[in-house]
């Protein structure tokens, strides 16, 4: 038996074009974003779901509510898949931070776990709160599909973790995560393995 995960980061959130670092603050989604959700929403509709997880915070709910509804299935909110708090650097963009935290900025991009920004969550932390999450959901579902939305840093990380990556790496071997975009998991066996990364579902709205 298998439980197949599909891990979503967001529609695209109002600090989008910015590019301005979204951790713990609580901000709603895009105009185009709401566009990602409902073609989400659309492929939820037809993927034989068996549950619809979301972080709670507001762009995560705001993507995966139309999905459960169209799925015809509750959304249960998980406090674990939260993403990481940025610190000092939360809500600012890069060009910011190379004015206001210049070190900082460096240190991190070198070693964004070891060298994480000051006063914000320790990478690892929330790595190992994700991979709980999902240590629980494969108890508690022994097969199955399954939707999670939560958030770039977040997922990054517990793929990682799983998949056996060194966590500093987890900029440099996932660049990028496409908003609303499938990145399948195959929890089997309790060995996990990467079916799809980045695969889009809605090929008219732009990830």
């Amino acid at each position: 038996m298998s439980l197949h995960v599909f891990l979503v980061r967001h529609g695209e959130s109002v600090w989008h074009a910015e590019n301005r670092y979204a951790g713990v603050s609580d901000i709603d989604l895009s105009e185009h974003g709401r566009a990602q959700a409902a073609g989400l929403a659309s492929w939820a509709g037809r993927a034989g779901l068996t549950a619809v997880w979301s972080s709670p915070m507001r762009r995560c709910r705001q993507t995966a509510e139309g999905s459960a509804a169209r799925a015809g299935l509750p959304l249960n909110l998980e406090p674990r898949l939260r993403e990481l708090d940025f610190g000092v650097a939360e809500g600012l963009t890069r060009a910011e931070m190379r004015e206001r935290l210049p070190g900082a900025l460096k240190a991190f991009e070198a070693d964004p776990v070891g060298n994480h920004f000051p006063e914000g969550e320790n990478p690892g932390a929330v790595g190992e709160r994700c991979a709980g999450f999902l240590a629980g959901l494969r108890a508690g579902h022994e097969e199955g599909r399954v939707l999670v939305v939560a958030h770039s840093t977040a997922i990054r990380l517990v793929l990682c973790r799983l998949l056996g990556i060194p966590l500093q790496d987890y900029r440099r071997v996932f660049p990028y995560l496409a908003n609303c975009a499938l990145n399948e998991l195959i929890l089997r066996d309790g060995t996990p393995s990467l079916l799809a990364l980045n695969q889009h579902v809605t090929p008219g709205v732009p990830e």
